[in-house]
């Protein structure tokens, strides 16, 4: 389901209304008109599909609707109002205060940030967004000269971004990220749960926790979209962090990637040499590092854990290392390239279960138990999952517990 961003100076008035209980208060605090302010909180009820306030005679008070939404806003306003202290505090123009600097600021103008940092030229930003290359250069522009620093450079292949379109990009979609999920849980309050959920799965755990996990969830929560992302471990942590996912998947990374992510194991498998069946080495009765050494390999990519496991597997007893090597991480193309020749893979026996119960694929005799790696969850720090979010964590964490 798509989900509109609400006007960011709708959601301001919010906060007033929220924070004074009355509309006439708030117009004093934020100089806007009452009848603006009514009209601002009507559209914004519109657009949530719910009533945020409960009209009183002594003042307005939020539903439950509006108790959850005031959380997620504040939340959302904090990070667009860092980032704006963040970039001005070295600018020249002193009265930029980065309070006022936000009530100045439209959802527009971020979202053609966004766009536009995300591809680097404004026609493409235009064309995603759905409106003129005009709008989308004077919506960034105009952010420019609100904010007194430059956002985007000329170079020779379009546009750069600098810093400060860096620094407010991230923090806008980390924004965008809670409004979405306040969304969300409005919607779950009147019982029309059609959220979604973005994971980042790396390979062990598509193949495993995940399709369980996903299918026991879907029977408490048919109409919750699962969307599950694949890719390099690097892309999408930077995902993660700018809150296009909501958790990774996978083998953890020691130390912990970066000082805003939070992991937690769910599982420990060990890694295994498997080959096809009746592999020349299944008749060997024991088998060696210099034996494994003479035939070809199918490897994972550099710096990942599975890859330094395989490097340390001949170099912890100085034995070279197999020349004939195919890097992929793809499962089909590791298989396949194992069924039609004697090559050899590490990975975990758990990856290749179904090959191994239909007799395709075998797992050599050879002891790798120092092997396990901790595969779990990698989240951001400041992550404040939905009620329907966290009892997927909890349906994964069951699932693991069977694997443990």
């Amino acid at each position: 389901m798509e989900i509109n961003i609400p006007n960011l100076r709708h959601l301001r008035v919010f906060l007033a209304v929220a924070e004074f209980k009355s509309i006439t208060r708030a117009s004093e605090r934020i100089f806007l008109s009452q009848p603006a302010i009514t009209q601002a909180i009507a559209k914004l009820e519109s657009v949530l599909g719910a009533a945020l306030f409960e009209r009183h005679s002594d003042g307005m008070y939020l539903t439950d609707s509006g108790e959850v939404w005031q959380k997620r806003v504040a939340r959302a306003v904090d990070h667009i109002q860092q980032a704006t202290q963040e970039i001005v505090k070295d600018t020249t123009i002193k009265e930029r205060s980065p309070k006022n600097l936000i009530a100045l600021i439209s959802t527009t103008q971020l979202r053609a940030l966004i766009a536009v940092s995300e591809s680097q030229n404004f026609s493409i930003a235009s064309r995603q967004l759905g409106v003129s290359q005009s709008s989308v250069h004077r919506a960034a522009r105009d952010l420019e000269r609100l904010l007194g620093v430059i956002l985007f450079e000329k170079n020779s292949l379009g546009i750069s971004t600098t810093k400060a379109a860096k620094t407010l990009s991230k923090a806008t979609k980390l924004a965008f990220s809670e409004l979405r999920q306040g969304i969300y849980e409005i919607n779950a309050l009147q019982f029309k749960d059609v959220s979604t959920i973005t994971i980042g799965s790396m390979p062990l755990a598509r193949m495993t926790i995940l399709p369980k996990s996903i299918l026991q969830f879907n029977e408490r929560h048919p109409d919750v979209n699962i969307n599950v992302t694949e890719g390099a471990y690097i892309d999408l942590l930077h995902h993660l962090r700018q809150g296009d996912i909501d958790i990774i998947l996978g083998a953890l990374r020691h130390p912990t990637p970066a000082d805003d992510v939070v992991q937690e194991e769910l599982w420990s498998p060990p890694l295994s040499i498997v080959g096809r069946k009746n592999h020349p080495l299944t008749k060997k009765a024991q088998i060696c590092v210099q034996d494994l050494a003479q035939y070809a390999w199918v490897v994972p990519t550099k710096s990942t854990p599975t890859r330094q496991a395989f490097e340390a597997l001949f170099q912890d007893v100085n034995v070279a290392l197999p020349t004939r090597l195919v890097e992929s991480s793809s499962q089909v193309l590791i298989r396949e390239l194992l069924l039609e020749s004697d090559r050899l893979t590490l990975i975990s026996a758990h990856q290749v279960e179904r090959e191994i119960n239909i007799e395709l694929l075998t797992v050599l005799d050879f002891p790798l138990e120092h092997t396990r790696r901790p595969i779990g969850l990698c989240v951001r720090k400041s992550w404040l999952p939905t009620v329907t979010q966290s009892h997927f964590l909890s349906v994964l964490r069951k699932i693991s517990e069977h694997f443990r």
